[in-house]
């Protein structure tokens, strides 16, 4: 019985994940399917993030504004079929979350009951805070967002680094420090200045999650297309990609496409017979059939 419960590896979770503070590096990714969240997993995620960037590297939308909490419910629960570890994270889509706490909770909720998440993300600092308060009191766990926050997208003027002024660097401190108070259990920062990124996660006493901040955050997150190279829009600066995937799958279904043509494909190894006694009655049964035979 203990090997057994050795091999099922341990579960993350919220208290787990808050606990990982300032001690071990937290490795986040998207993913938006079962096979992207197995993989994902598989290569050692603690948290999967369904993320609204599915708007944009699956759906080819030019930004995230286009989700639907129908979509997200979807997507999420493909996701949260897959893992058997990571923490699942629903990325609340735009005017989920806009319009009065009960409509939040009651789309937040469907994250939850349909979709099997763990967690919802939400977008915005200060001016979430009391959202995130109700949220949390309704044991709804939530990870939150500041820095550039892509469904402000029009309100930022674009997808533009944050924090650059002092007055804005240290508003972004009073973000992280409001989403702590309101309940959240970590916060991701986004595309903002390292050095506000290191004084933010030296001032809360949750995991801050980087992406486009630096070094010095408690953990890192980036879209599962960007970092394997299967997205074919403009990358941002803080991406690193760690594989060229995409060319890879090209010159494959290439090379399929090919053996297509030629009549390599399918050959006799990929082929099926008749078991022996069958083939002899049916070839005998054409022959008759066949005038040009008689």
């Amino acid at each position: 019985m203990s090997k057994i419960r050795e091999a099922i590896p341990q579960a993350v979770t919220v208290p787990s994940l808050r606990g990982r503070k300032g001690r071990d590096k937290i490795v986040m990714m998207t993913a938006y399917d079962y096979p992207s969240a197995r993989i994902a997993e598989d290569a050692g995620a603690d948290v999967l993030l369904v993320g609204d960037s599915l708007g944009m590297v699956v759906q080819g939308q030019g930004d995230t504004l286009s989700v639907t909490l129908d979509q997200m419910a979807y997507h999420c629960s493909m996701v949260s079929r897959a893992a058997r570890r990571a923490l699942v994270v629903a990325d609340m889509p735009f005017l989920t979350y806009h319009t009065g706490w009960q409509d939040a909770v009651r789309n937040c909720g469907r994250c939850f009951q349909e979709g099997g998440v763990q967690a919802v993300k939400i977008e915005g600092g200060r001016r979430r805070a009391a959202l995130i308060r109700r949220l949390v009191a309704s044991d709804m766990p939530v990870l939150g967002h500041i820095g550039l926050t892509p469904q402000s997208l029009h309100h930022l003027g674009g997808f533009k680094v944050q924090g650059k002024s002092l007055e804005a660097a240290r508003g972004l401190v009073d973000d992280a420090r409001a989403v702590e108070e309101a309940g959240a259990f970590a916060v991701v920062l986004e595309c903002i200045p390292m050095e506000v990124a290191a004084e933010i996660t030296a001032a809360v006493s949750i995991p801050t999650v980087g992406i486009g901040a630096g070094p010095n955050c408690d953990g890192q997150v980036l879209v599962f297309h960007d970092l394997l190279g299967l997205y074919d829009g403009r990358l941002p600066r803080f991406v690193r990609r760690y594989g060229d995937f995409g060319r890879q799958m090209r010159e494959a279904l290439a090379r399929f496409r090919e053996d297509v043509r030629s009549g390599a494909f399918p050959a006799e190894a990929e082929s099926f017979h008749l078991p022996e006694e069958v083939a002899v009655h049916f070839e005998e049964g054409n022959r008759r059939a066949d005038p040009a035979s008689r």
